[in-house]
């Protein structure tokens, strides 16, 4: 059994009632959504973050990524050139009833972040026995 997620893709864009106290860029991560029958893995692009920069909050069915970068220049030295832009990371989803909240994991390793949102129980496809009448 198949189903489809829909996905629209947004630009990062703060609520006039919010005023970013960080006068940077704010990228919004590419990320792939991969489903099986008991979980959705969210992989997100977040180059030069760590576990340290990357901040993830739930509040009313919107899951938020927030990761701060600095750049990493070396000491000494001034930039004469640059093809990649610095800046900090910010990607929203709305999360459905399947999603078991207690239970999402996340993990940052080489830039990348790794989300586990595993189904609830109620919405995990399974096999019903049939019994002989």
């Amino acid at each position: 059994m198949e189903k489809q997620i829909e996905v629209t893709k947004e630009n990062a864009v703060q609520p006039e009632t919010v005023e970013r106290t960080r006068d940077r860029r704010v990228f919004v991560p590419q990320a792939d959504i991969i489903a099986n029958a008991d979980h959705y893995f969210v992989v997100a692009d977040i180059p030069g973050a760590d576990e340290k920069s990357v901040e993830i909050s739930l509040e009313k069915n919107v899951l938020t990524i927030t990761a701060t970068v600095e750049p990493n220049r070396p000491e000494g030295y001034s930039l004469g050139y640059a093809e990649y832009g610095i800046g900090d990371y910010q990607r929203s989803f709305v999360l459905s009833d399947e999603i078991d909240r207690s239970k999402i994991e996340a993990i940052v390793r080489n830039g990348v972040l790794y989300l586990h949102l595993p189904k609830a129980e109620e919405a995990q496809a399974r096999k019903i026995a049939v019994k002989a009448g």
